[in-house]
């Protein structure tokens, strides 16, 4: 009998292992050198000038971008409902609003030509999220945000190394940018996340927030040879800080991006020949010249086909294959739903996006044998 194919897994090597444990014997085990080095290399790998803010989650990172560019109470945020409910809940730490603006039912990512209808009077920001590792149409995006003086936060964390109009994202005129580096990202750190932003008011203020609102970083006051006790708590900050042995992983699996996302375009590459005729849609592509991140392959079953998506979902698992849906989307989540009187039909692009998506296996650490498996799989129940 096969083993079980699991949906994801972390693809970690002997220099992530020697890293973690260099760390644990210097002593430095919360916030120190290593993510200091991290930081510094992600911004090098970035480029374009950014500073580089790691972080123990994009969760938290998206939060502290949230408040650093002035989100505040009764403030509304516009993003999409096709996504994580990590977006949308960091708008509500604030206390602002976030407003739903439906998906492209070609690309998955919010519909730019939805957006300006929703601006009000209260809106402050957007949040876009590049899903699956595809860019949003940045371009019309950050247009409408110029004309009408909103900050641009991105959702990055399926966007590493993820490409619009030739610029990575990360280096757009987008106010901040955060990446996701959770065990199933396309770089991993376990957990942990990284904020990047060009405008060095709101790097001071994340750096800040992101350890209680104390004015010291505590690596700089305990690496210090003179007496350096003393700090200030100018703000009621967070708990976000990164640890030296998740910057370990990083430190190493950024070196291994582009090799990265060099084999999950290989592999995508692959489903799309083999499972061409089938009764379903193949994921969407980056355009000519730029790059997908492939950080999910997600197709959609389509209305002739056999059996449902949840019937579907459970005979590959039956077949030892594991695979997932992204996402349910947030207006359908009993909180989102309830408070802002959502229903179904309020956004049906998301909708039915949603109730055809079938993530399937797409990670590093699979072989062709392991591809090839989930192939037949597909094929059998499907064709």
């Amino acid at each position: 009998m096969n083993t079980f194919l699991p949906f994801a897994l972390p693809d970690i090597g002997e220099e992530e292992i020697n890293e973690a444990l260099d760390s644990l014997r210097s002593g430095w085990l919360t916030t120190g050198p290593k993510t200091k080095r991290f930081e510094e290399e992600f911004a090098a790998f970035v480029g374009n000038g950014v500073e580089a803010i790691a972080v123990n989650s994009a969760t938290a990172g998206l939060h502290l971008a949230l408040e650093a560019v002035g989100i505040g109470p009764g403030d509304e945020v516009i993003t999409t409902p096709y996504t994580f409910t990590s977006t949308a809940e960091v708008i509500r730490y604030l206390g602002a609003d976030p407003v739903f603006v439906d998906s492209d039912p070609n690309t998955y990512n919010i519909d730019p030509t939805k957006i300006e209808a929703a601006i009000t009077p209260r809106t402050k920001a957007i949040v876009p999220v590049h899903f699956a590792g595809l860019s949003c149409d940045m371009n019309v995006l950050l247009s409408i945000a110029c004309r009408h003086n909103l900050k641009v936060v991105e959702d990055a964390a399926h966007a590493l190394p993820t490409t619009c109009n030739g610029q990575l994202i990360g280096t757009l005129a987008s106010d901040v940018t955060v990446y996701s580096f959770y065990a199933t990202k396309t770089i991993t750190t376990g957990e942990g996340g990284m904020i990047v932003t060009r405008n060095p008011e709101l790097a001071k203020r994340c750096r800040v927030m992101r350890l209680h609102g104390i004015s010291r970083d505590a690596f700089d006051r305990y690496t210090s040879t003179k007496p350096s006790w003393h700090y200030e708590v100018i703000a009621p900050g967070y708990k976000y800080n990164m640890t030296d042995i998740a910057a370990s992983l990083g430190i190493h699996q950024l070196h291994k991006a582009h090799l990265f996302q060099q084999k999950r375009q290989t592999m995508a590459a692959g489903y799309d020949e083999a499972l061409q005729g089938l009764p379903l849609l193949l994921p969407p592509h980056a355009p000519s010249g730029d790059t997908h991140a492939w950080h999910l392959y997600v197709i959609r079953l389509t209305d002739d086909a056999p059996v449902s998506r949840d019937r579907f979902i459970e005979l590959m698992a039956e077949k030892g294959i594991g695979c997932s849906v992204h996402f349910i989307p947030l207006h359908l989540h009993p909180y989102w739903r309830d408070r802002y009187n959502l229903q179904p039909e309020d956004f049906p692009c998301a909708l039915h996006t949603y109730e055809q998506a079938v993530s399937l296996p797409l990670y590093t650490k699979m072989s062709d044998d392991d591809q090839n498996r989930v192939i037949r799989t597909v094929k059998e129940i499907l064709g």
